[in-house]
């Protein structure tokens, strides 16, 4: 879908993209504050945000329940959610054309005039309660806040986030709603046809009525290198396991594109060099690798889920295989097939408003960065051997990492596949 993209700065403090485009016939928006788990005034209620957000499609100025407020905002299919991260809490709305402006004014409610109560806190403890006990029978939710933890990252695991939901007071919930919904602490992506509609548009942004504040800032953590670690899962059947590398610095899109054609050809298809060969011997139905820049530091993840027996088989090859690339040992036409892929998914990524709005979010609501969709397909083409592996050696060469894992097995079966992995850092070669 063609599109145009345009920043605008509102009187009240609050910035924002506006997206056109010509002939959608849905609208999405998508609202933005540095308010997640981390922005907690205290460790003992860290859980107040992720409660308050499911709490911002309650009662309100003009419903006086969750109930009412969900069938007026769900009567012509319109659909909204929110969600909450260590930084990030996100309000986002997808409607038919042509009741944009009653959706909006319906998010301006949820936003800036909630009537948190004591009812619906109790049952939003229970939910979110329920939530986060569902996720500790999921192993790769809880492996990766212990990742975080082992590197240097001041979070909580859900276990630990459990232990602070009863702490959290109805005035808790109106503190860091006070403190974290202001409009200089607001971003916001709206996507859809607006040729026409901008000034009704900021005019409704404009009435966002909430104290203007400050952005916040984002906390930084020194990270480190760690010693593998094992959360024991007596009902674990096989091994879940991480291993991260962060870099102390923000990779530009040039660099991310780089380490994307990277993890293609290391685990993007059936013949990639990790993936590929782990399930052609029957050694793992799925590795995984992703890479990511933050607001400090980059990361880069390899991860998957292994039987005991065939493990010590799948860390040689990825041992092997990461060698093979820090010794420059790749092939053109894998370099070609991994930038064709990645054109051929950024054409793909276009196809609704939602992926429309979702190229530039990211990147927007992190760093006030509006990436030039236009340039993508060429910064994709640059991509060389050379980019590639300079990228991927400076991972190395920072020696930040752990491996992680959930197993019912034991620490040393980690500590074995830990040494293969090991020796590819140079603070291990003699």
């Amino acid at each position: 879908m063609n599109h145009t993209v345009e920043e605008v700065k509102l009187k009240n403090g609050a910035r924002g993209l506006l997206i056109n485009i010509p002939g959608a016939t849905v609208m999405s928006m998508q609202f933005h504050f540095r308010a997640g788990n981390r922005y907690a005034k205290s460790k003992d209620i860290e859980q107040v945000a992720h409660i308050m957000e499911h709490m911002a499609f309650g009662a309100n100025a003009r419903f006086r329940s969750e109930s009412a407020f969900e069938a007026e905002f769900t009567k012509n299919g319109a659909y909204h959610n929110a969600y909450t991260s260590d930084f990030a809490m996100v309000y986002e709305a997808d409607c038919a054309d042509f009741e944009w402006d009653r959706i909006l004014e319906l998010q301006r409610l949820s936003i800036c005039e909630p009537r948190f109560n004591e009812k619906e806190l109790e049952a939003e403890k229970g939910n979110v309660r329920s939530e986060l006990t569902g996720y500790l029978n999921d192993h790769h939710r809880i492996l990766w806040p212990k990742v975080q933890q082992l590197l240097g990252e001041d979070v909580l695991t859900y276990r630990q986030g459990l232990a602070t939901i009863n702490n959290v007071t109805l005035s808790d919930i109106r503190e860091h709603h006070r403190r974290t919904h202001t409009t200089r602490n607001m971003r916001f992506v709206i996507a859809g046809k607006l040729r026409g509609r901008k000034s009704d548009i900021i005019r409704q942004l404009e009435a966002f009525e909430i104290p203007e504040g400050e952005r916040l800032e984002v906390p930084r953590d020194e990270l480190h290198k760690a010693n593998p670690s094992l959360i024991r899962r007596k009902d674990a059947s096989n091994l879940t396991f991480g291993w991260t590398m962060t870099l102390p610095r923000v990779l530009d899109d040039e660099e991310l594109d780089a380490l994307n054609a990277l993890n293609h050809i290391l685990t993007g298809t059936a013949t990639s060099r990790i993936y590929g060969k782990a399930r052609s011997k029957g050694l793992a139905y799925f590795v995984g690798s992703y890479s990511g820049a933050s607001f400090y530091d980059s990361a880069w993840d390899i991860s998957g889920q292994v039987n005991h027996d065939t493990a010590p088989a799948l860390f040689d090859i990825i041992a092997r295989e990461f060698k093979a690339v820090l010794d420059g040992k790749l092939k053109d036409e894998e370099i070609e097939s991994a930038k064709s892929f990645g054109l051929g998914r950024y054409q793909m990524g276009a196809q609704t408003v939602s992926q429309i709005s979702g190229f530039y979010t990211n990147g927007y609501f992190n760093n006030d960065v509006v990436k030039d969709y236009d340039k993508v397909p060429d910064m994709i083409r640059k991509v060389t051997r050379e980019k590639i592996m300079k990228v991927a050696q400076e991972f190395f060469d920072a020696n930040r990492w752990v491996l992680a894992a959930v197993s019912s097995g034991d620490k040393e079966e980690l500590v074995e596949l830990n040494d293969k992995i090991a020796k590819l850092y140079p603070s291990t070669i003699e």
